[in-house]
């Protein structure tokens, strides 16, 4: 009995610090722009990423219509405030492009169609590094929209779960 018990808490251990080294890469996620309206003129990008919280290592995939609508990473804000597409960082038109949050800060996308950007088919994002909490208002298209907070990111409330598992184990 004794040695099952220190197998399971030699176990617990290994986990703990396989997930406490993780960081929370393991709860990237794939964010479908617009959600089930995708990339389109007639999407509300305000109140889909205000639902949102961004997180280094998650992926933003821009479905659209090839031909109709392209996606343009933006320089910055001034840029993106005034539609000018001229210093674009990177441009895609394959019907489906994927950006990886690679680090924190904010990004900023249009679409490269004449007009679509000044009618609202933009996209100002933050990215949070994966331990940061959401305490202001960083994910909008628009001045209006507000972002979702919490008050401990996701993978923080898993990493206290798993240490009471294991200091329970501990007094078993």
């Amino acid at each position: 009995m004794e040695v099952l018990k220190k197998s399971v808490m030699f176990l617990a251990l290994v986990l703990l610090l396989a997930l406490m080294l993780n960081n929370g890469g393991a709860l990237a996620k794939k964010h479908e722009v617009g959600g089930d309206q995708g990339w389109d003129v007639s999407t509300d990008f305000g109140s889909w990423a205000s639902s949102i919280t961004f997180r280094v290592g998650d992926q933003l995939v821009f479905t659209y219509t090839p031909g109709l609508h392209t996606v343009v990473e933006l320089a910055g804000e001034k840029e993106y405030n005034k539609c000018d597409l001229s210093g674009a960082l990177k441009s895609m038109s394959d019907g489906k492009s994927t950006v990886k949050l690679s680090k924190a800060g904010y990004r900023y996308f249009a679409c490269g169609t004449m007009g679509h950007c000044q009618e609202g088919m933009k996209l100002k994002i933050k990215t949070l590094a994966t331990n940061e909490v959401n305490d202001s208002n960083t994910s909008s298209s628009s001045p209006s929209s507000t972002a979702v907070t919490f008050s401990h990111p996701p993978h923080f409330i898993s990493h206290v779960i798993f240490f009471f598992i294991f200091l329970g184990l501990l007094v078993l």
